[in-house]
């Protein structure tokens, strides 16, 4: 029986506190919150109006199975609570099987903590410009998708729902953050790329680019927030047929990018429907990128 598509949620006896481009946020108490990820699906920096099946269930599965293997490198915003200790509901309960964690509510840092280990994307537009990314200047005459030299770490602002992440330069993350917490982000970030790509590979996937997000606890540690490594937050293309100067296709929401590309749509609001065909091939590939990840 398929699971129910889930687009927005109003729960009775929480508060919202937050409804972002995917996630909805609930305040449980003054420690902890409830975090849903829906259907929703952003392209572009705009909620697109149709939900794919099952995306919320997928990321949520991989980004706790990334948490739980990524504790040895920085401490993670999960508590490990069961559902049914905050919510009574049984019908709010089905909803929210398989898509909704509890965790602990943290100072959460202004920032996208982007690593790229491949030129693609807006990376690759920037090298065609400068022969930089991000101001990190590059060996010339590399190619579209090809593996950078190693990974580099490119933060960016964190924008509204509707609103394009800006990327800066490393020197204002350490005005805005502290040089410290800055160089110590960086380098975590570049260690949870570095696992998460080598996992992957074994897997027939690799991870040409992937963002974070951080808050600290209490005692001011840093802590791994929102979703990790998932086709939300990353660029998943198959090591089978990988090579450099082609765009490769990929088991992320690239494909439904790639759609809206060939459409006379300016990449505001409102965005255009999906056709059934792109919604059922997008919920697919969400699907196996799960079944590679985890299996």
């Amino acid at each position: 029986m398929p699971s129910q598509t889930v687009h927005r949620t109003a729960l009775r006896g929480l508060k919202k506190l937050h409804e972002g481009k995917v996630r909805d946020i609930y305040e449980i108490d003054a420690q902890r919150m409830l975090i849903v990820t829906t259907d929703r699906l952003s392209a572009f920096d705009v909620v697109l109006p149709d939900p794919i099946p099952d995306k919320g269930r997928v990321l949520n599965q991989i980004s706790n199975f990334w948490f739980e293997r990524t504790r040895h490198i920085v401490p993670n915003h999960l508590t490990g609570q069961a559902l049914d200790t905050v919510i009574r509901d049984p019908d709010e309960l089905a909803l929210l099987e398989g898509r909704a964690v509890i965790v602990r509510r943290l100072q959460a840092l202004p920032l996208e903590a982007v690593v790229r280990g491949y030129l693609i994307g807006s990376g690759w537009k920037d090298y065609q410009r400068t022969g930089a990314v991000c101001g990190i200047a590059l060996p010339p005459g590399l190619q579209l998708a090809e593996r950078l030299p190693q990974p580099i770490f490119t933060p960016a602002t964190k924008a509204a729902v509707g609103e394009h992440d800006e990327n800066i330069p490393m020197s204002q993350l350490e005005r805005t953050i502290g040089g410290a917490l800055a160089a110590q982000v960086q380098a975590t970030a570049i260690a949870l790329y570095n696992f998460a790509s080598e996992h992957a590979r074994q897997r027939g996937i690799i991870i040409a680019d992937t963002k974070f997000e951080f808050g600290l606890d209490e005692q001011g540690r840093l802590t791994l927030i929102d979703e990790v490594v998932t086709p939300d937050s990353s660029r998943f293309w198959p090591a089978d047929t990988y090579r450099p100067g082609v765009s490769p296709p990929s088991f992320d929401k690239q494909f439904v990018r790639d759609y809206l590309e060939t459409l006379d749509w300016d990449k505001r609001p409102p965005a255009p429907k999906l056709p059934p065909e792109i919604i059922a091939r997008t919920s697919e590939k969400y699907r196996e990128a799960l079944d590679r990840l985890t299996r």
